[in-house]
């Protein structure tokens, strides 16, 4: 029962949406009538500009750490490895299902992988540390937070079942389910970067300038 209790807490806080609220504080509009819709960090990014975009890109990260951090709240998991894996990947996940479908936001939410990373950032830090690696790398070599996001969720089993090797089935088939569902929330931005119609983030101007400036 206490578990349960703590799921349904971690749901409640991937619900908190942070866009919107930003979106509406600052600009009065609702951040979901512009740009692809979504409710998460590449479209704050899009939208509201970089400043913003990495504001509700950090609380979104916060909302997967601290959901995962609930599972302190009982002593029992603080010993047992197995048992506490379990409970914070599905602390985690109660987390990202919140992202995407909010109850404090007409269930119309973002597609999660900022908060997603949260909870990888907490249960497996090295491996979420690698992601971000590729996820910053394609950012500074495209400027596509989507695409930056599929591959990095790409590089999460890659990371889990070949680089490290990671024995633990239960990492490998949440890795695996992982970038399925990052790939799934996407097919709408793979197809437009496949026709080139994808907005490009306004990050990197300063690099972009000088390409210009050597043509």
């Amino acid at each position: 029962m206490n578990e349960l209790l703590l799921i349904v807490l971690a749901y409640f806080i991937g619900s908190i949406p942070t866009a919107l609220i930003i979106s509406k504080s600052f600009f009065n509009i609702d951040i979901r009538d512009y740009g692809s819709g979504n409710m998460g960090a590449t479209n704050t990014f899009r939208v509201l500009g970089s400043k913003y975009g990495t504001v509700v890109m950090l609380f979104d990260i916060l909302k997967g750490v601290a959901a995962v951090a609930l599972f302190n709240f009982l002593p029992h998991y603080l010993t047992d490895e197995w048992d506490r894996t379990n409970l914070m990947v599905g602390l985690g996940l109660a987390a990202v299902m919140g992202h995407i479908f909010p109850i404090f936001a007409q269930f119309r939410g973002g597609k999660g992988v900022a908060t997603l990373f949260g909870m990888i950032l907490t249960v497996q830090p090295v491996i979420a540390l690698s992601c971000v690696g590729v996820f910053l790398l394609v950012l500074y070599l495209t400027r596509y937070v989507s695409l930056s996001s599929i591959l990095a969720g790409i590089a999460l089993p890659i990371c889990v079942l070949w680089i490290w090797n990671d024995d633990v089935t239960l990492y490998r088939i949440f890795a695996i389910l992982v970038a399925a569902l990052i790939v799934l929330t996407h097919q709408k931005n793979i197809v437009k970067i496949l026709r080139g119609s994808e907005s490009r983030v306004p990050i990197f101007k300063g690099r972009d300038k000088r390409k210009l400036r050597r043509k």
